[in-house]
């Protein structure tokens, strides 16, 4: 894949070379792939890949189940290669499949753990923007799952772009059933607290999911930022610097 220079730009297809324009990249040109898709399905020689292609398919699914679960709040925290990024850590999550074959390992038999600590926003990192300690828990049984936050002062613990006056923070669990691409999820947040040198009160954010689940379970901790303007609250900067990361795993039973 190369990036076309010039002042004229082209798309389409010439002398075997596609000609595109990629939202990310800009415009791109790459060589036509010649081989025949039958072939790919039914040659040995490309046992491999039709494995790692069923694998990769899997890990798209997966990622495109996990976004959508928590997508209330990705809407406004995260960055336009997500996506990608995910589907990646979903391969390594599949590969580490001990129990079923190359072509057939899944999620579900994989290890969840890897995704621990996915930034959903690489622009605004929950690591690079809340310093304040927070604890997790889990509790598969009675299906409650939580961040507990003792007090800090934000202007100390809370990395603020310019021009935020005030920030949120706010928490989202998840049971998510790959197999069956369904997911129960509940969400919880802060009141919009000021960037002040006084000290917070302790922050407790409880989500709920369905008791005794056997399906991985998941929570994610963000903050997002706003400007007050004339006594109304605006998002900063459209969310560009708002973070998402996922902070606990169980994997499921």
């Amino acid at each position: 894949m190369a990036k076309q220079s010039g002042i004229l730009k082209v798309e389409g297809t010439m002398g075997g070379i596609t000609f595109y324009k990629s939202r990310q990249d800009g415009y791109l040109a790459r060589e036509k792939g010649n081989l025949d898709a039958t072939r790919i399905a039914t040659d040995p020689n490309f046992q491999r890949t039709r494995e790692n292609g069923a694998e990769f398919g899997k890990a798209g699914a997966a990622g495109k189940v996990l976004r959508t679960a928590f997508r209330s709040l990705l809407i406004n925290a995260s960055d336009s290669r997500v996506t990608s990024r995910l589907v990646t850590e979903m391969v390594k999550v599949i590969k580490e499949d001990q129990v079923n074959t190359r072509g057939q390992r899944n999620v579900i038999d994989g290890e969840a753990m890897i995704l621990l600590g996915f930034e959903f926003n690489i622009a605004g990192k929950l690591s690079a923007s809340m310093y304040a300690p927070f604890d997790s828990s889990i509790d598969r049984v009675t299906g409650v799952l939580k961040v507990d936050i003792p007090p800090y002062i934000p202007a100390n613990m809370i990395n603020a772009p310019a021009g935020a006056t005030h920030y949120k923070i706010n928490a989202a669990a998840a049971d998510v059933d790959f197999e069956n691409e369904k997911y129960a999820v509940d969400t919880a947040s802060s009141a919009e607290l000021t960037l002040d040198n006084v000290a917070t009160t302790a922050l407790s954010l409880s989500c709920n999911v369905p008791v005794n689940s056997t399906h991985p379970l998941f929570i994610v901790l963000g903050v997002e930022f706003f400007q007050e303007v004339n006594g109304i609250k605006y998002s900063l900067k459209n969310g560009a610097f708002n973070s998402l990361a996922i902070v606990n795993v169980d994997g499921g039973v």
